[in-house]
């Protein structure tokens, strides 16, 4: 056989197996299950089916028993004997509780990924998230649903500065609790998505810059806006 390599086409989107594919099992369940909540308009006292969600998602029972077991742990779902599980929604208390450890959580990290250096693939992806801001405000009008899973992608990507397991874990709650109130009023989910998308850029731009006080202002600033949109979103709605 010969030693010589033969050229072969470039690489094309369709070469690549979907995000499905290659997600683990249990990421997976956890993205369709925050997706379906997200854009389902689940209210307090909805029944969860654990056979038609291991339809809806194309996996085994036992993986989403294991995922809402995990899931109950935050007191946001519970199990019913018999009858399946309940999602019972979310109090004022439950999520400022969240509220202030994600500023914790994030102060500490901005801070840490400005400290990166300059050969760190933190500071690509940021750019890339960045390029994903610019074009999902070029599209805003039809595509402003999107901007929860971005906004997810952008502040684990500002964690990554400081990977610690007891953070990762509490973010797939806050990330959930945010998104879900923050959408829960839908009269203005356009407008509140537009603005939160433009300090996100101006929280980029802090943290491109390496300033300390800047960072700070920025995230405080954003986290403050995600505050009041918070409070807006549980005028009343209480679980």
């Amino acid at each position: 056989r010969s030693g010589v390599g033969t050229a072969g086409r470039a690489v094309e989107d369709r070469d690549y197996y979907p995000d499905a594919e290659t997600t683990p099992r249990a990421k997976h369940v956890e993205q369709e299950f925050m997706e379906r909540m997200l854009r389902g308009d689940t209210s307090p006292g909805t029944s969860i089916n654990e056979l038609e969600l291991a339809r809806q998602f194309g996996v085994a029972t036992n993986v989403i028993r294991e995922f809402l077991i995990r899931f109950s742990r935050f007191g946001l779902i519970e199990k019913r004997p018999n009858a399946g599980w309940l999602f019972k929604g979310v109090t004022e208390n439950f999520a400022l509780e969240l509220f202030e450890i994600w500023v914790i959580f994030e102060l500490r990290s901005s801070h840490l990924f400005s400290q990166q250096p300059d050969n760190s693939p933190l500071w690509a992806k940021l750019a890339a998230i960045r390029l994903a801001h610019t074009k999902l405000l070029e599209r805003i009008e039809g595509r402003f649903h999107d901007f929860s899973r971005l906004d997810n992608r952008f502040h684990r990507l500002i964690n990554e500065a400081s990977p610690n397991r007891f953070i990762d874990d509490f973010y797939d709650i806050i990330t959930f609790i945010f998104h879900y109130l923050y959408q829960w009023n839908k009269q203005d989910e356009k407008q509140r998505n537009l603005a939160a998308l433009h300090e996100h850029i101006a929280y980029i731009d802090a943290l491109e810059s390496r300033n300390s006080a800047r960072i700070e202002l920025a995230c405080r600033g954003h986290l403050a806006s995600a505050r009041d949109a918070l409070m807006r979103s549980l005028t009343g709605f209480d679980g």
